[in-house]
Parts: C-alpha cells; structure tokens; sequence
C-alpha cells in the first residue's frame, strides 16, 4: 500500500475511537487547569498509538506531550492539541474535536514515519482560552520544547475551511488596589477607598479607548469591590484583557494602562498594581507557503480553503505563540452548513453533531498528510522556514 493511502486508511479505521473520544469530551467540559477528564483520554489514547506520553508539563498539571522517533532521521513535527472548555457553556469552541483531531494526525503520521523519517509529536495544551494557570502554549515555547521543532500543525472548528489568518496580541491582567477600612457613616475621613482607585482606572482606561489605534482592544470586569457599604473598601479588584495587532504595539498599550493605575493611586492614596493573570498570547504570524500546503491537501481531499479575511481579527489564541518560535499552521476546519457565531449554544450543537465529528477525520488526513509533504520534500521544508522567518522578521 502507498504511503498516502496507509495514512488514509488507517484514519478511516481509527475515526470510529476518536469520534466517541470527541463525544466524551464534548460531554465532560473542563476549563483551564481543571482539563483532567480530557488529559487522561487523550494522553491515555497516545499511549495506547505507542507514542512516549509525559503529563504535568511546562508547569501544566493537565498538560501533555507525546514523541514518537523513528530510526531514520527527518524533521519533527508536532500536532497542537486542544481540550479546554468555556466556562458557563461547554465546548462552544470546538476543542473536544481540535484534541481528537490532532492525535488522529499524528497516529496516522506514525503508521509511516519509520519509513520516511522523522519525529512526530503532540502536545496538549491546556487553556486556550485562558483562565486559572491558561494560555499553555506559552510555557511550552518558554521551556524550550520547541527549539528542536521544524513546523507546527493544527486545525481549528469554524463555518468555513479557512487558511491561517492574523489575530490579536492579548495580554490578560489583573488590576488591584488595597488602601484603608473605616466605617462609612462614622469616620469616612480615616480610611483609603480602593474601590474608588479601581473606578478611576475603569474610566480612565475607557477614556484611553479614544486615543488608540483601530486593532486595540481593552474589556475587563470587576471582580471585587468591598464587602459591606458601610466599610470603606480597603481592597478592589478587577480583570482585564489588553490587545493589539503587534507585540510593540501591545507593549506601549501596557505601559499607558499602568500609567493610569498609578495615577488612580496617587489621587486616592491607595495602593495600586498591575500584573499579568497568566501567559500573554502573542499575535499570529501565518506562513502562507504552509497553508498553500494544507490547502493542496484539502483539495485533494474534495474541499476547498478560502483565503483568511483580510486585516487583524478581534480574537488572540496562543497559537501566535507557537507560530512566534516555528512555522505554524491554524487553518479552521468547517464543522456548520452556514456562518454560526462563535462561543455560543449554537457552535456548542455544531461541535457535537455529525458534521462536526465527521471533521476530525477530514482535518487528520489533511493534517498528516501535509506533514508527510514537509518530510519527503526537504526543499518545500527549507521554503516554509524561510518564509516563516521573514514573515517575522517584518511583523
């Protein structure tokens, strides 16, 4: 049997295992560092494909990786899985398909690797969509896990077979304030009101909304405000997202939200700070010569992929991390019969139905079998990294 056809078939064996995975997940969803139903199943199936699985990495208690290394050297190449749910709604973002069709690549990817060469891999990253210890895909290119990694390979849910596009640079934060109780009615005079430090960053931080750029974007909410009205608030709280296209551009943006946080401080006298809340999500840099590559295979396949839209988009993934460090794809996978908003009961319906699971078998052998391009042609290889390389050169 081909090559390609090994990869096929043994895709159409195993998506039977990995459309009830998907089911499973899709029926236990957990949030960010709490992903412990998912990392065992999905950990669990690697084992069971042969693959060498670590949990707890890069500080991720529910995070995972798998290796498998064939004898005859070659690139390596990893598949991004992801399993994470949003809270309050479940899997509105198609992330019990994402983790089941990335390990069903890279199982099919296997079925030949010893023959071609190479390296394959999966890493389960928890938190994509942010939250308690969130954003993993961070951590992982902060420890190192992809210095010896050639190209990086994923598929997302969506409405639509999409190339990789742009997305937004986000920083989560938390703001603080602590000053000084006292009672309200009695002796307001001697304390120090947080909460009032925390209202005037709220409003000045909506009066910076007026002297930014198009692409930046800052929404936050308050998570503490005092415990009784007549207490004066000695602590307050918030939890914001700072965004923008570029990472500079994300940096100035910081830098002016931290101005108005000292200001808030030094008219109310209470004491104030601004720290990050988790790993910040660096912006996209697509490779088109990748996606080019995903695409010929789609087509292949009998589907088409639509060129990305044009401009930044409003949402971040720390996909942009991964794609910072190694060439990296993010095309979206079409799981609806028509455009659905994102994040909501209907896309939570669409990760589940049959459309959708009949995705993962579609994305796993366009998927592997755009890796499998990358390995037998060493010069399409070198092609893709170089266009990686200026694309992030002039970001």
């Amino acid at each position: 049997m081909a090559i390609r056809d090994t990869i096929a078939a043994y895709v159409e064996r195993q998506w039977p295992v990995y459309r009830q995975l998907a089911l499973d997940i899709h029926a236990n969803p957990e949030v960010s560092n709490y992903e412990f139903f998912a990392c065992a199943r999905l950990s669990g199936q690697l084992k069971k494909e042969g693959f060498e699985v670590a949990v707890d990495v890069a500080g991720h208690r529910t995070g995972f990786t798998g290796v498998y290394k064939a004898a005859k050297p070659g690139p390596v190449l990893v598949f991004l899985a992801e399993y994470d749910a949003l809270a309050g709604l479940g899997h509105g973002c198609g992330h019990n398909l994402f983790g089941p069709t990335s390990l069903l690549a890279a199982a099919a990817l296997k079925q030949v690797i010893d023959q071609v060469g190479g390296e394959v891999r999966v890493y389960g990253t928890p938190g994509e969509e942010g939250g308690e210890n969130g954003s993993a895909k961070g951590s992982f290119v902060r420890e190192g896990l992809f210095k010896d990694v050639d190209a990086a390979l994923c598929v997302h849910p969506g409405d639509k077979h999409e190339a990789s596009g742009k997305n937004l640079v986000c920083a989560p934060v938390n703001i603080e304030f602590w000053g000084k109780p006292a009672h309200a009615a009695a002796v307001p005079e001697q304390g120090i009101n947080a909460l009032d430090a925390l209202i005037l960053t709220y409003n000045g931080i909506n009066a910076l909304r007026q002297h930014v750029t198009p692409d930046v974007r800052i929404h936050g909410i308050v998570t503490s405000g005092g415990d009784a009205p007549n207490i004066v608030p000695a602590y307050a709280a918030a939890k914001f997202f700072l965004r923008a296209a570029t990472v500079p551009k994300l940096e100035a943006l910081y830098q002016r939200v931290e101005k108005i946080v000292e200001g808030a401080a030094l008219m109310t006298g209470a004491k104030g700070k601004l720290q990050p809340s988790q790993n910040r999500v660096d912006n996209m840099v697509p490779t088109p010569s990748f996606d080019a590559v995903y695409g010929k295979e789609l087509a292949g396949l009998g589907e088409t992929m639509l060129p990305p839209d044009e401009g930044c988009g409003i949402g971040s993934s720390d996909v942009g991390n991964v794609s910072q460090a190694v060439p990296t794809i993010k095309p979206t996978i079409c799981i609806t019969d028509g455009p659905t908003p994102w994040h909501t009961e209907q896309s939570k319906a669409a990760s589940k139905s049959e459309k959708g699971l009949a995705s993962i078998a579609l994305g796993a052998k366009a998927l592997a079998l755009t890796a499998l391009d990358l390995i037998e042609d060493p010069a399409l290889l070198t092609a893709v990294k170089a266009d990686h390389a200026q694309a992030v050169a002039r970001q």
